[in-house]
């Protein structure tokens, strides 16, 4: 192989200049090159060696995780392969596919093993999902890997605050305030909008004005602990990427001062993370991903950690599978909710929407007023300063 060129980009010679044609190789491509394709295309150059990449993974064969052995087409069990593998699909595909094919040769191949070893970890493509896997296997890792996988773990939770700290205080920051409203605000302080909207009734059509008898003001939230929040969150190994999510927005309430922040992971036993606060990769080496679930107990702990019901939200990021007591759970949402706490349920907290996820408690916490959704990274922000202002949460569309 000759040349550098930017990784997904065909070279000129490969690429079809003919739209019919250019279309007759991507479906190649994407059909593999069975007798039954019916393509009739034959591959060369950089083609040959994506589809060689694809096949490795997606070729024929039982696609239940094993490894690899006993496919007509695989990477081998040896780490040598698997590396040389994420090394190629680095160079022929864009970061965001190869990160879904590092995905599913974990899945599919039963790679994960080999994560263990350092120089398999400086190979991949580190993203949310590698992340979770990491997490899932550190108690089993040789002290010669562990701070591998720190590294990779801390790169991709930095990233994550890169893209979500500055949003996520923006919006939060305007939501303490809004709701720390005065009543007898400086000039400077006064909310016009809602002044004005407040005092509409005593409009002068012949001065074309409002004259306001009621001054609505925003707040200083940020003087003084206003708020507080408490993150119940779900370690059982489908709440991968939710786990993740969630201790990097942990630590950026933690570091407002109008927020006091609690963490709380639970599977059958409850943790409470709240100390390792301001480091989320402390974070998430602290939890333990796979396990049972005990909704119920886990809601306890927090209840118990409620001081002012008022001004407190807890946010339960959990698929709702409760191997712990169902109605003693309902109950603690519904008491919750009754004495002033702004509850939220997530699904999941990541960005491919909804896991399965129990319909039935689903249901019932709606039918308590605490409808259950999926959140996006990005939603999260004005999830929790609509919970926080005490309004209409924004619910994706499920459509």
């Amino acid at each position: 192989m000759t040349g550098t060129r930017t990784p997904g980009e065909t070279p000129s010679a490969d690429r079809a200049t003919d739209p019919a044609q250019e279309r007759l190789r991507r479906w190649r491509l994407v059909l593999g090159g069975d007798a039954a394709d019916g393509t009739g295309r034959t591959l060369s150059g950089q083609d040959a060696a994506m589809d060689g990449a694809l096949a490795a993974l997606y070729g024929k064969g039982d696609s239940s995780p094993q490894s690899g052995r006993d496919r007509s087409a695989g990477l081998g069990a040896s780490a040598p392969s698997v590396a040389r593998w994420l090394g190629d699909i680095r160079t022929y595909f864009p970061s965001s596919v190869v990160q879904v094919m590092q995905r599913d040769a974990i899945d599919r191949l039963g790679l994960a093993t080999l994560l263990l070893e350092p120089e398999m970890l400086e190979a991949v493509e580190a993203d949310v999902h590698l992340v979770g896997t990491l997490l899932s296997l550190h108690r089993a890792m040789p002290e010669t890997t562990k701070e591998t996988a720190r590294t990779v773990v801390r790169k991709v939770v930095e990233d994550l605050e890169k893209r979500l700290d500055t949003r996520t205080r923006t919006t939060l920051t305007g939501a303490l305030d809004r709701s720390a409203r005065v009543s007898r605000p400086r000039h400077h302080d006064i909310d016009w909008n809602r002044t004005i909207a407040a005092n509409l009734k005593h409009y002068l059509p012949e001065h074309r004005t409002v004259v306001p008898e009621r001054l609505i003001g925003y707040g200083h939230a940020s003087r003084s602990v206003k708020k507080e929040v408490v993150l119940c969150v779900d370690q059982s190994g489908s709440m991968a990427a939710s786990v993740v999510y969630a201790s990097v927005f942990g630590a950026v309430l933690a570091s407002m001062r109008s927020i006091d922040t609690r963490l709380v992971v639970f599977d059958t036993t409850v943790v409470d993370l709240t100390d390792r606060l301001d480091d989320p990769v402390d974070v998430l080496f602290g939890t333990r991903l796979g396990g049972g679930t005990d909704i119920n107990r886990a809601l306890a702990y927090c209840q118990s950690l409620i001081t002012r019901p008022a001004e407190t939200v807890v946010v339960l990021i959990s698929d709702l599978y409760e191997g712990g007591i169902r109605d003693e759970m309902l109950k603690r949402v519904g008491a919750m909710k009754a004495s002033g706490v702004g509850f939220v349920t997530l699904l999941a907290l990541s960005d491919e929407g909804a896991p399965a996820y129990d319909g039935q408690h689903a249901a019932a916490l709606a039918a308590l007023g605490t409808p259950a959704f999926a959140c996006t990274p990005d939603l999260f922000p004005e999830v929790m300063a609509a919970a926080i202002e005490k309004r209409p949460l924004p619910i994706p569309d499920a459509g």
